[in-house]
């Protein structure tokens, strides 16, 4: 522990705590409603606003967090009317944002190692202003997520049901996906662009091998982030190597670990169950 006395590893420290604790809470959701393919998109997307920061000199995160809530929004509305699916409306989004992320790249003359820091994450550079702006976000995202706790677990298992009910299921969606936005832009600077939907399904998908209700699920995959983050951060630092691509190989590990060990393989109806605790809780 004496490697806390730097400061880097100090902001590197907090900045993984803060980005396992809000990628498990938020990954739950996205895992069970099986809304993984759209982190994918929403994380390359981000790469246009990253771009578009550098391009006109303001802070890439606050550039990216609009630019992926506006490609969520629109995945969203382009899925909602029923004109194409889900998953072809991410692919749009996906190829058209990246495609636009290479042009600003082009634009701006030169390599920008900062620029390409986002690409493949940077977590032991975190600055303190990028510890605010996570600081801030954070705190966002999971006080909204316990205001509507009881809604956005409805809408994850029954969104038609919770319509007929009277609840705004469309509303809870796009809220839904703009948490995922703002969380997985959170996550940039810590694993990076390629690698960041993988700390946001796979803390998730550990917890959902183990757990038989929500609320396990929940905490388990808090744990399991938490511990990939912090754990990751530490191999990488004593064996020099790649702090993002660390954290998400050790997340995968207790994935394997977990699925090995799994009661869900004498039961496989893992997901039915989840769902009938949940509407008992």
């Amino acid at each position: 522990m004496d490697i806390l006395q730097y400061a880097f590893m100090q902001r590197a420290f907090v900045a993984a705590l803060l980005i396992g604790v809000v990628c498990s809470v938020v990954g739950v959701y996205v895992v069970l409603k099986g809304l993984s393919f759209i982190g994918a998109g929403l994380a390359h997307a981000s790469f246009g606003g990253v771009a578009l920061g550098f391009l006109f000199g303001i802070n890439p995160i606050l550039s990216a967090v609009l630019f992926a809530l506006l490609t969520a929004w629109g995945i969203g509305w382009t899925s909602q009317r029923g004109e194409v699916k889900e998953d072809t409306a991410v692919g749009i989004f996906f190829a058209a944002t990246m495609a636009f992320g290479i042009l600003i790249i082009g634009l701006l003359h030169g390599y920008n190692i900062d620029l390409f820091g986002y690409l493949f994450g940077s977590l032991l550079a975190v600055s303190k202003s990028d510890l605010w702006i996570s600081g801030s976000l954070s705190l966002f995202v999971l006080t909204t997520v316990v205001i509507f706790y009881k809604e956005l677990l409805f809408i994850t298992f029954d969104p038609e049901m919770a319509a007929a009910t009277g609840l705004p299921a469309t509303a809870l969606y796009y809220l839904l996906l703009s948490l995922m936005a703002i969380t997985i832009v959170l996550s940039l600077k810590v694993v990076g662009i390629i690698l960041v939907s993988a700390l946001v399904i796979i803390p998730a998908a550990t917890a959902y091998q183990l757990s038989d209700t929500f609320r396990k699920m929940m905490l388990y995959s808090i744990f399991f982030g938490i511990l990939s983050a912090i754990g990751g951060l530490f191999i990488s630092y004593y064996l020099d190597i790649a702090s993002g691509a660390t954290i998400v190989l050790t997340a995968t590990c207790f994935f394997f670990l977990a699925a090995a060990l799994s009661p869900k393989r004498r039961r496989p109806k893992g997901l039915n169950v989840i769902r009938s605790n949940a509407i008992g809780d």
